[in-house]
């Protein structure tokens, strides 16, 4: 039995789409069945989310394996990032301990770092701790930017570009490897099947050369997970506007005025503002792998250019 946390998310929905098709025992820890759509009757649900630690113990009865997806970019009702992140995997750790786990699959993201200026960044390297102190056979993927044509980031940029002008916030220089939700799905189909030796699409010698790598980097079992162009906030924004078949011109608009605009949206409009000063932080630090889309295509993945993704030329 696999427990997947996140399944409604964007990578969540995609891997789940994966596990179903191979016959996989999924249970799904979600708060409304409803959003699994038709998924919901090709799986076991147990009901709860991240701030109720009692629901862990009740979803992780018989499981082996568990994928842990859940995260927020933003303090929500139930909770804050640091909760939501950092204490919720500590606890989702505890209690698979106690479960008899065998292996722990976490997300977390590149540059994570107790030191980060980002709290989202924080939270994830003090739930990375957690996991890889662990007594269970862990494996941690790092991915940079995921997207997918459709999902809440890409959507605000549509809804901008409408705009005569395309804001940007701060002065768009920070890099990223953007990778579809899509490809990271299939990376991490490609991680479960592999202590089963059931994929292996590069050379031996070159596998076990990636492996004493990452064994060298003291993280054996993480993976960075990083599409193959490297493009700055100013380029991504292009490629969503190229999509469109807009052509805006971009005006960036100072940290410091984004930042006590975001604040004072999200004192008014609460869980509804369209988007936080934490989430907008984020496009303004980079998250890149020195690399590369290695580890992806170490995986037996292609990763997709984010403009042949979302149709650009």
């Amino acid at each position: 039995m696999l427990l997947l946390t996140g399944a409604t998310g964007l990578v969540g929905s995609a891997l789940l789409r994966r596990l179903v098709a191979e016959g996989a025992q999924v249970r799904c820890l979600v708060r409304d069945p409803r959003r699994l759509g038709a998924q919901r009757v090709r799986v076991q649900i147990a009901l709860g989310d991240l701030t109720d630690p009692p629901s862990f113990r009740n979803a992780l009865r018989g499981v082996r394996t568990v994928v842990h997806l859940a995260a927020s970019i933003r303090d929500q009702p139930q909770g804050s990032i640091e909760e939501l992140n950092g204490i919720a995997t500590w606890r989702m750790v505890q209690a698979a301990e106690k479960a008899g786990v065998e292996r722990f699959v976490f997300f977390s993201v590149l540059g994570a770092s107790i030191h980060h200026r980002a709290r989202f960044f924080r939270a994830k390297a003090l739930a990375e701790q957690a996991v890889e102190e662990a007594g269970l056979d862990s494996i941690v993927f790092a991915p940079s930017i995921v997207y997918a044509p459709g999902d809440p980031w890409l959507t605000v940029l549509e809804r901008l570009a409408l705009l005569p002008v395309m804001p940007v916030s701060g002065r768009g220089r920070a890099l990223y490897q953007p990778i579809w939700a899509e490809d990271v799905a299939d990376c991490v189909m490609a991680a479960l099947r592999e202590p089963d030796g059931e994929r292996r699409t590069e050379p031996r010698r070159e596998a076990d050369r990636r492996e004493a790598d990452r064994r060298a980097s003291g993280h054996p079992g993480r993976y960075e997970l990083a599409g193959p162009e490297t493009l700055s906030h100013n380029d991504i924004v292009r490629v969503v506007l190229g999509s469109l078949n807009r052509r805006r011109p971009l005006v960036h608009v100072p940290t410091p005025i984004v930042s006590r605009s975001l604040r004072l949206l999200e004192r008014v409009a609460g869980p509804n503002a369209f988007a936080t000063w934490d989430e907008a932080e984020l496009m303004e630090v980079p998250m890149v792998s020195a690399r590369g889309a290695a580890d992806v295509e170490g995986l037996g993945v292609e990763p997709a250019r984010m403009a042949a993704v979302l149709g650009v030329g």
